[in-house]
């Protein structure tokens, strides 16, 4: 979202730039200023109304832009922030989709009304909020003009009186031309009302335009935005698509959105459904590997067994010559009994190893039986 700092920043300057303007002309303007102090500070005071108001107009979208950046990215961090005024119907209208969406498990999708109806109301706030500042725009436009009728009413009853109260029976050219100059004191004062007033209100006029058109901009360009972002999220069905005059009823195009809702939450299902056999697949390629695995050390064991078998086979009859004998060599009967004896340590260990190999086995089994049984669970 474009923040409308830009479109301030713009106003600011133009605003500087006038009153560079104004303190430049500022002997002019106050001459002018005073020929009617009244009017002349009506429309001053209007003007500052109108550009107090179209700042505001500009400041208060950066509320709004701060809530929908903070809802693309960060959700959570909503409840922190104050609400929405001008998206108020659409922060209501997606918090409900959320509510649904969560629990269905889908992403929030609107349909192309519920998007022109929220585009729609957005539109008739954002115009009713510059009706105003256009106003305030046309009532300095009617102020000048109504300055200047007044100057000119004022002129034209002083030229009647002058011309009224002229005498040129005495002959004295002096003191007809000091009457004449006397008289137009009068004319002059309005015809200096009529200028000053038209002045103002037209500069005035001109700076209002101005910031209203740089405010209408800022506005644009937010709803744009706004309507890319909210078609992004937009659904068409098909009676959105219709052509011609013919337009499919109110509750068969709920029944199309409904069904596709409903089609969208099979293909998710499908799609988990899926994901889980993939794993089942996994799993079970797993413990085959382990029960392979397990096969060869099983029967690694079982030669090995064997072999010590067959070991204590020829060492028994050797050992009982020997004991026959009574008087072979004790060195070679103590090392046929540590051999003996290392035989049977052998095969202690070698059961012992056989007996972990089989809990092993168990646990993977019972590590199995969970894991199918959890994937066979329906999805909720």
């Amino acid at each position: 979202m474009t923040k409308p700092s830009g479109y301030l920043i713009r106003m600011l300057l133009f605003l500087i730039a006038v009153g560079i303007v104004a303190a430049v002309l500022s002997p002019v303007l106050a001459t002018a200023f005073f020929n009617n102090p009244v009017l002349n500070s009506l429309i001053l005071f209007i003007l500052l109304l109108g550009i107090v108001w179209n700042l505001n107009q500009v400041l208060r979208l950066r509320p709004e832009v701060k809530w929908l950046e903070t809802y693309q990215t960060s959700r959570s961090r909503l409840a922190a922030l104050p609400s929405p005024k001008l998206l108020a119907p659409m922060a209501s209208m997606l918090a409900m989709r959320e509510g649904q969406t969560r629990q269905d498990g889908r992403h929030i999708t609107l349909s192309a009304t519920a998007m022109r109806s929220l585009l729609d109301g957005l539109s008739s706030r954002l115009d009713e909020s510059r009706e105003l500042s256009r106003y305030m725009t046309g009532l300095l436009i009617f102020l000048g003009l109504l300055g200047t009728f007044w100057g000119l009413l004022k002129t034209v009853g002083s030229v009647s009186e002058v011309i009224g109260g002229m005498t040129i029976g005495s002959g004295d050219v002096t003191a007809m031309f000091d009457q004449l100059k006397s008289g137009l004191v009068k004319p002059l004062a309005g015809m200096g009302t009529a200028f000053s007033a038209s002045m103002y209100g037209l500069a005035g006029a001109l700076v209002l335009g101005f910031l209203d058109l740089t405010a209408g901009q800022a506005q644009n360009r937010f709803f744009n935005e706004l309507e890319e972002w909210l078609a992004g999220l937009t659904r068409l069905s098909s009676g959105a698509l219709a052509e011609g005059d013919g337009s499919v009823p109110v509750y068969v195009q709920a029944l199309l959105e409904q069904t596709a809702e409903n089609m969208e939450g099979l293909q998710q299902v499908l799609v988990r459904d899926e994901e889980n056999r993939i794993q089942m697949n996994q799993a079970v390629v797993t413990l085959n590997e382990r029960l392979g695995s397990l096969a060869d050390t099983m029967r690694a064991n079982q030669q090995l067994m064997a072999r010590i078998a067959e070991a204590q086979t020829a060492i028994g009859p050797a050992l009982q010559r020997l004991g026959q004998a009574g008087g072979g060599d004790d060195v070679s009967r103590g090392h046929l009994r540590n051999i003996e004896n290392f035989l049977q340590r052998l095969l202690n260990e070698s059961e012992q190893g056989r007996a972990r190999s089989t809990a092993e086995l168990r646990n993977d089994l019972r590590l199995l039986t969970r894991t199918v049984a959890a994937l066979a669970e329906p999805p909720r």
